[in-house]
């Protein structure tokens, strides 16, 4: 009898210890959500480096900028990656959110993008250009196109300005407000877009090599304002996986990746 008790406790014992590496293995396994590009590639790169350290990174891809948060606020995802500051913070105030920036990461210049006019000197009166129409990326654009002389904003305007805070358009602009995805795709319809960088990466498309104009990388609103960030639940911050994602997006070989392989499109931050 005390051989069978002894040999239960023994595989009790056992078990329980298989239980324990399951339940590890799971606690070192973070999903990720992100923009297909640059941010999926990016963490790919990221996830040979966690792999390393028995970390297991899941990148799931998304095509728009509001499931990555939805996902993350609800516990679907453990972090995103694809937005920068501004969009973070009115995402937010705008829908309740609890999200915040565990790190900074990169920059993607703004563009503007030829369509079926090549310069912005042949601009015709009553000329079209595409913006996207999610809040703080539509300022972006508004605040571009101002710096190229070509509308002028209100006084009051901010980082969530829309074509309302337009003050003076001397060349009569449609300025057309859509989808951030769908501005490359209606390229060749308007006469330019406004477009982000990852969408423009996406597409081909650099802003550094095929923009009319581009943000000043060098601006200290540009560093503040809309560098791509590491985002997380409040109150996740200090997930020891969290943490090594960080280091691991912070290496010489993810900034490596970033400045060979997208040639001034995505600026390390770090």
């Amino acid at each position: 009898m005390k051989k069978i008790v002894k040999l239960t406790l023994t595989l009790t014992l056992i078990l329980t210890l298989f239980a324990g590496c399951g339940a590890n293995k799971k606690e070192s396994t973070i999903k990720v959500g992100a923009s297909v590009t640059p941010h999926a590639e990016i963490l790919n790169v990221a996830k040979e480096i966690l792999a390393e350290k028995g970390i297991t990174l899941e990148v799931v891809e998304f095509t728009d900028y509001v499931q990555p948060n939805t996902n993350v606020e609800s516990g679907d995802l453990d972090a995103n990656y694809f937005q920068h500051v501004q969009y973070l913070e009115q995402f937010n105030n705008d829908n309740g959110t609890h999200i915040v920036s565990v790190a900074a990461i990169h920059y993607e210049p703004f563009g503007i993008f030829p369509g079926k006019t090549s310069s912005i000197d042949e601009l015709k009166d009553g000329a079209v250009i595409s913006v996207p129409n999610d809040g703080t990326n539509e300022a972006r654009a508004l605040m571009l196109l101002e710096a190229q002389g070509l509308i002028k904003l209100k006084d009051t305007a901010d980082f969530t300005a829309t074509i309302l805070d337009i003050a003076e358009n001397p060349k009569n602009l449609v300025i057309k407000e859509i989808e951030a995805a769908q501005l490359t795709l209606s390229l060749q319809d308007v006469d330019m877009a406004v477009i982000n960088g990852n969408y423009a990466i996406q597409a081909g498309l650099n802003a550094t090599t095929d923009a009319l104009a581009i943000e000043d990388k060098d601006s200290d609103v540009i560093k503040n304002n809309y560098t791509n960030i590491l985002c997380v639940k409040e109150g996740n911050e200090n997930n020891p996986a969290i943490q090594e994602l960080v280091k691991a997006l912070k290496s010489e070989k993810v900034k490596n990746f970033m400045l060979e392989k997208y040639n001034g499109a995505v600026v390390p931050m770090f």
